[in-house]
C-alpha cells in the first residue's frame, strides 16, 4: 500500500500591512494567545507600487521601517519573510506547503486597488476555510452605521489597555530557504534600499524619538508655530509618516500624550494636538463610509462644474515656476523633503484648484506622490474639502500673498527653497514681480529669466473662481446633497457647516 503524505503542518500567518510596529500590535497580540507557530510576511505588492499615487519615497519609508523590525528579531533568531510578489500567490503558495489555520491583520483603509485585492484574499481564505481575523485601525470603524457617539467611541478605544507584544514570547516559524527564495521574488531595487537624508526615516525606533522629542521639549511651540511653514518643521509633532504607515499606534499617541499632559509647561499646546488626532481618525472614518471619493465629488451636485485641465498650469504648479514664490517654495520643499505643513498643503491645493481653476482629480496623484505621510483615507477627503466641492465646508482660497507675509514673515522658508530669490529684501520678496528693473538689476534677479513671472494674475483669478464657487454653493442640488453629506459623516447633522 502506496504511503499517504503526511499532514501539512498547522500555522498561523501575522500579514504586516501599513501597521509596522511591534508595540500595540492587535493582530500579532491576539495571534501569541493560540498555540500555532506564527509567521510573519509582508509583501512588497507590485500593482501596489506600480499604481498612480505611489512613489519611490514610500515604499524607501516602509523598507526602513521593517529593517526596523528585523533588528529586533535578530536575537531570536527569527524573521519578517519579506515579499516581492503579489499577496493572494504567496497566500496561494503558502497554503500548499502548510494548513494555514489563521491569517490576522489590521484593516487597511485604503484605496480602491488594495481594497479589491482584500476582496481576492477574502475569497481566498473562504475557499480555503481559514479564518481572517481583522483587527480595528486608528478607530476607524468598518461598516459603521451612524457616526452618532462616534467620538465618544474613538475616545474609548484610544483609552483601552494597549496590546503590548513581548517578542521574546513570540512562537516565530522559519520557512525552508530554498521554499522562500523561491517564492519571495525580486530583490528590490537600490533605490528602494538605499536612505535618503533629506527625508524623515521610517521604523518603529525612529517614530518614538520623534514622540519624546515632540513631548519633552517641542510640543511648547505646538500652537504658536502650526501654520508657519519653516518653524512647524519642528513645531509639529512630525509624526504623520509613522502614522500613516503603523509605525506608532495612535492609541499610544494618545495615551503617551495624555500621561505628559498633567506635567505640562503648555496645556493648551496639547489639547490642540490632541484634538488633531481625532481629526485625523475624523477623515478617515468619512472615507471609509464613502470610499467613492477617492474618484468621485463627494457632493455630485458639484459634477456639472467643468474645469478644463490645463497641461502647462499643472507642470508649472508641480514643478515650483508658478511665479508665486510661497506656492514655488512648499512644492519644491515637497519634492525635496516629503513634507510641508497643514497651512500650506490647503494653500497648494487652493492655488491649484481656485487661482489655475484645475480639477481636483487631476492633481490628487501628485499630492499622494509627494506627500512622504499619504494616507489615502486623509487624503481624498482633505482634497475635496480644500476644493470646495463638499458643499458643507466653508470655501477657504488664500491669499498666497498674505500668507507668506503672515507665516513666513522674514522669508525664510522661500529663499531656502528658492534660491533665485535669495538676495531679495523681505519687503519685495512676496511678490517679485513688482520689482522696477533697477531693483531686479540690483539683486541680481530678472523676472521671467532667472525667475517666473506669475503664470495668473492671482486677484483676477481668485474673484472669477469666488463667484463660480459661490454661486454652486447656494444651489439647491448642491443643499440637498450637503444635507446627505451632514447625516452621513457628521455626528450631529445639525449644526453649522464647517465640519
Amino acid at each position: 500500500m502506496a504511503n499517504e503524505n503526511p499532514p501539512l503542518q498547522d500555522i498561523a500567518i501575522v500579514w504586516f500591512k501599513r501597521d509596522l510596529r511591534f508595540t500595540d500590535h492587535e493582530p500579532l497580540y491576539y495571534a501569541q494567545k493560540q498555540n500555532l507557530p506564527i509567521l510573519l510576511i509582508y509583501c512588497f505588492e507590485p500593482i501596489v507600487m506600480e499604481y498612480a499615487d505611489s512613489d519611490v519615497r514610500h515604499w524607501r519609508f516602509v523598507y526602513q521601517s521593517l529593517q526596523d523590525m528585523q533588528s529586533k528579531l535578530e536575537d531570536l533568531n527569527a524573521k519578517i519573510y519579506v515579499f516581492h510578489n503579489h499577496i493572494p500567490l504567496v497566500f496561494q503558495r503558502l497554503s500548499e506547503k502548510y494548513n494555514i489555520k489563521k491569517i490576522y491583520s489590521n484593516q487597511e483603509i485604503g484605496n480602491k486597488l488594495t481594497y479589491d485585492r482584500d476582496l481576492v484574499v477574502q475569497k481566498f481564505c473562504s475557499d480555503q476555510q481559514i479564518d481572517w481575523l481583522e483587527y480595528q485601525h486608528n478607530g476607524v470603524i468598518r461598516r459603521l452605521k451612524s457616526r452618532k457617539n462616534w467620538e465618544q467611541r474613538w475616545t474609548q478605544k484610544m483609552e483601552e489597555h494597549p496590546k503590548i507584544v513581548n517578542e521574546t514570547q513570540l512562537n516565530l516559524m522559519t520557512l525552508d530557504d530554498a521554499f522562500y527564495q523561491d517564492l519571495k521574488g525580486p530583490e528590490l531595487s537600490i533605490q528602494f534600499t538605499s536612505n535618503e537624508p533629506a527625508f524623515q526615516p521610517g521604523g518603529e525606533t525612529n517614530a518614538w524619538k520623534y514622540m519624546q522629542s515632540f513631548l519633552k521639549e517641542r510640543y511648547v511651540n505646538y500652537s504658536k508655530h502650526i501654520s508657519k511653514p519653516q518653524l512647524s518643521r519642528k513645531g509639529c509633532s512630525r509624526l504623520s509618516p509613522y502614522l500613516a504607515y503603523g509605525n506608532i499606534s495612535m492609541r499610544m499617541v494618545y495615551q503617551y500624550t495624555v500621561q505628559h499632559y498633567k506635567t505640562a509647561k503648555n496645556k493648551r499646546a496639547l489639547s490642540n494636538f490632541v484634538s488633531r488626532l481625532q481629526w485625523h481618525c475624523h477623515f478617515m472614518q468619512k472615507f471609509e463610509d464613502e470610499c467613492r471619493m477617492e474618484f468621485e465629488n463627494v457632493n455630485r451636485a458639484y459634477d456639472s462644474m467643468v474645469k478644463t485641465k490645463n497641461d502647462n498650469y499643472i507642470s508649472a504648479w508641480q514643478s515650483g515656476t508658478t511665479g508665486v514664490p510661497i506656492v514655488d517654495a512648499c512644492m519644491r520643499c515637497l519634492h525635496k523633503t516629503g513634507y510641508i505643513n497643514f497651512r500650506m498643503r490647503a494653500l497648494v491645493v487652493s492655488f491649484v484648484v481656485f487661482n489655475l481653476w484645475q480639477d481636483w482629480r487631476d492633481v490628487k496623484y501628485i499630492l499622494a506622490k509627494l506627500f512622504l505621510d499619504y494616507e489615502p483615507g486623509i487624503h481624498y477627503p482633505q482634497l475635496q474639502m480644500q476644493s470646495g466641492v463638499t458643499g458643507v465646508n466653508t470655501i477657504r482660497i488664500y491669499n498666497p500673498i498674505k500668507n507668506a507675509q503672515e507665516h513666513d514673515e522674514e522669508g525664510i522658508f522661500i529663499k531656502t527653497w528658492i534660491p533665485e530669490l535669495k538676495n531679495v529684501p523681505t519687503p519685495l520678496l512676496f511678490e517679485p514681480w513688482k520689482m522696477t528693473n533697477i531693483e531686479q538689476e540690483m539683486y541680481q534677479v530678472f523676472i521671467g529669466k532667472d525667475y517666473p513671472a506669475p503664470i495668473v494674475d492671482i486677484e483676477v483669478s481668485r474673484k472669477a473662481a469666488s463667484d463660480i464657487v459661490w454661486s454652486f454653493q447656494k444651489t439647491k442640488a448642491v443643499a440637498e446633497e450637503g444635507d446627505r453629506i451632514l447625516q452621513k459623516h457628521v455626528n450631529n447633522p445639525s449644526r453649522p457647516r464647517n465640519s
